[in-house]
C-alpha cells in the first residue's frame, strides 16, 4: 500500500488499521503532509504497522521494486490515460498477481488524488463504483473497501503463471534510456512546458506508460536495455 502526498495523519492511521484488519502489512507513504502520522490515534490495533511504515521522496522511489502498480481514481476531474478497472475486476487481476510478484495499490491526497504524474507509474487503475454524484470516498475507507475486495476471496487468486514480470525500477530504466535515444536523435526536444494544455503531457509521462502498456517481463527488460544502450551510445559517439 503506497499512500501520496496524505494530508490528514487520521487517514494514514486508519488506512493503517484496514490493512492489520485484512492482512496487508506493508505500508509506503509519499511526503505526508504531517511527519506525526506514527502516532495516529485512528490506527487501533496498528500501531507496530505504521512504526515500520517506509517514507519516501517520490512516486518512483516508492514502487522501484514491484512488478505491478495500480492506482486508484474517482475519474471526476480527469481523462484517464490508463486502462480503468471497477473493484472487482481489478480485484481479480490484482489476486492472480499477488502470488509470484510485488504489487504496489495507490492512493492519492485527500484533496486532489493522484497527480498526471503519479498516475503515469501506474500500469492501469481501479476505481470504487460510487455513484456518480458522489464519487470520491474519505481515504481510509477506501483503502478498507480496496483490501476487502482483494481478502474476501483470496483463494481465487492462485495463479500458474511463472513468468518474472520487470520491476518498476527495470522499467524506470528503460523509460530513462529510450528518453535520451529519442532526445539524442532529435525525435523531440524537452518536454512540454507544464503552461501547455492537459492533453499535451509531458514526454516522459508519455513514454513512460507506454513502456508499462508493453507488460514486459525481467528477461524482456534486460533486452531492451542492453539494445537501448547500444543505440545510445552509438547517437552519443
Amino acid at each position: 500500500m503506497v499512500l501520496v502526498n496524505t494530508r490528514n495523519p487520521l487517514n494514514i492511521g486508519a488506512a493503517a488499521r484496514a490493512m492489520s484488519n485484512f492482512g496487508f502489512l506493508h505500508l509506503r507513504v509519499v511526503n505526508p503532509y504531517e511527519l506525526a502520522f506514527r502516532d495516529a490515534r485512528s490506527a487501533v490495533g496498528a500501531t507496530p504497522l505504521l512504526a515500520q511504515a517506509e517514507e519516501f521522496k517520490s512516486v518512483e522511489e516508492a514502487v522501484a521494486g514491484f512488478s505491478l502498480i495500480v492506482g486508484t481514481t474517482a475519474l471526476s476531474r480527469r481523462d484517464p490515460q490508463h486502462k480503468v478497472c471497477d473493484l472487482q475486476q481489478a480485484g481479480r487481476l490484482i489476486r492472480k498477481r499477488l502470488n509470484t510478484e510485488r504489487v504496489a495499490l495507490l492512493f492519492g491526497s485527500e484533496k486532489r488524488g493522484l497527480s498526471n504524474e503519479d498516475l503515469s507509474y501506474c500500469h492501469w487503475l481501479l476505481r470504487i463504483p460510487t455513484r456518480e454524484e458522489h464519487r470520491s470516498m474519505n481515504l481510509g475507507q477506501a483503502v478498507a473497501v480496496c483490501l476487502y475486495e482483494l481478502a474476501r476471496d483470496a483463494k481465487s487468486g492462485t495463479s500458474q503463471e511463472k513468468v518474472a514480470r520487470a520491476t518498476a525500477g527495470d522499467l524506470e530504466r528503460v523509460t530513462a534510456l529510450l528518453l535520451d535515444a529519442l532526445q539524442t536523435s532529435g525525435y523531440h526536444k524537452n518536454s512540454p512546458s507544464k503552461t501547455n494544455t492537459r492533453s499535451a503531457a509531458p514526454a516522459d509521462e508519455k513514454i513512460r506508460r507506454l513502456i508499462r502498456r508493453m507488460y514486459l517481463s525481467s528477461a524482456d527488460a534486460e533486452l531492451l536495455l542492453g539494445m537501448l544502450r547500444q543505440i545510445v551510445w552509438k547517437l552519443h559517439s
